[in-house]
């Protein structure tokens, strides 16, 4: 049953861009004020300090996961919580699930895609290997080693909001895709699909891999030596999921011995990366700081006003995560 529209929504911001986020949602109820769906929207709480909270007003929350977990325990009246991340996991974990948790999705798609082919072309083309022939003395004239992305197979591991974003740039290309996915169901536009047991036949028919899955138990260590000696010689591996997924020793070992020619990583099971750790001066390992799509405040604006609504008017929300599956 619809309940009675919510003219007003008090909520609590709790982000290390609480000010941009607060600015980003003044900026956006502003220019769609001739919108009277929507309800009033009153920020009573905004900080990045968790202990600055009062746990007992907190009924609407935009919250950074990790700061969050610190204080959902105690907040007894929460019903609504807007992450600022695709990723939950200290939240999915933390063992209260009596509240409604919807993610940030739907806007990292175009990043992910500037980011996934930023690498992908870079090894295609071989661009170092031309500004290594223009940087010598005297500079070569050669024709580099190149594979270009036309009639290969990039895989996809995790094909939902953000794995589909990258296909039709894949399918520009002429590149073939294929895709991992919890259940192993088919995906439009995707030749086929494997379920997370089948991952070492995934990888033996990838000629490039792309890890988006979640940070689920399930999921921890599954990218293994095993499954990286199912690639080939030539398979370039981009994670731009989740860190622990990867079974670091088992990927250097794989590089080592050329079961794949390259790695690109953006996060890690642990962040920042330490700099003692043999991924920096690995000559086959590229590092980047968990940045290949980030959240911008007026994305996180964007996602909750649309989602105020609904919950104003006691409509379903988008987004929402599952606490069973853990995602």
């Amino acid at each position: 049953m619809t309940r009675p529209f919510l003219p007003a929504l008090p909520i609590t911001i709790l982000s290390q861009n609480a000010d941009a986020i607060r600015t980003a949602l003044h900026t956006a109820m502003k220019k769609n004020s001739c919108l009277k769906a929507g309800p009033e929207v009153l920020i009573r709480q905004a900080t990045d300090t968790p202990s600055q909270i009062n746990c007992d007003a907190v009924e609407v929350m935009i919250a950074d996961p990790d700061l969050a977990a610190q204080i959902i325990p105690d907040c007894t009246n929460l019903t609504w919580c807007q992450s600022t991340w695709a990723g939950n996991a200290p939240l999915l974990n933390g063992g209260k699930t009596d509240y409604t948790l919807t993610a940030l999705r739907g806007v990292f798609g175009p990043l992910m895609r500037e980011y996934v082919f930023a690498y992908l072309l870079q090894h295609a083309r071989n661009l170092d290997g031309f500004a290594e022939q223009q940087a010598a003395t005297p500079p070569r004239w050669e024709s580099a080693t190149r594979m270009p992305l036309r009639g290969q197979t990039l895989g996809i591991i995790g094909v939902g909001d953000i794995g589909k974003a990258l296909m039709p740039v894949a399918q520009s290309f002429g590149m073939t895709v294929i895709g991992v996915s919890r259940s192993g169901n088919a995906v439009k536009g995707v030749e086929r699909m494997y379920a997370t047991a089948e991952l070492h036949q995934f990888a033996q028919q990838a000629d490039h891999v792309v890890n988006l899955m979640p940070d689920t138990p399930g999921t921890y260590g599954r990218l293994n030596e095993d499954f990286f000696a199912c690639l080939k010689p030539h398979s370039i591996f981009i994670n731009a999921g989740r860190g622990n997924a990867v079974d670091d020793e088992g990927l250097l070992s794989s590089l080592d011995k050329h079961h794949l020619a390259h790695a690109v990583l953006d996060v890690f099971t642990q962040e920042p990366l330490p700099s003692s750790h043999p991924f920096w001066r690995h000559p086959k390992v590229t590092v980047t700081a968990h940045t290949a799509a980030e959240s911008r405040p007026a994305d996180v604006a964007s996602v909750f006003l649309d989602n105020a609504t609904r919950f104003a008017h006691g409509d379903t929300l988008l987004y929402q995560c599952d606490f069973a599956k853990g995602y």
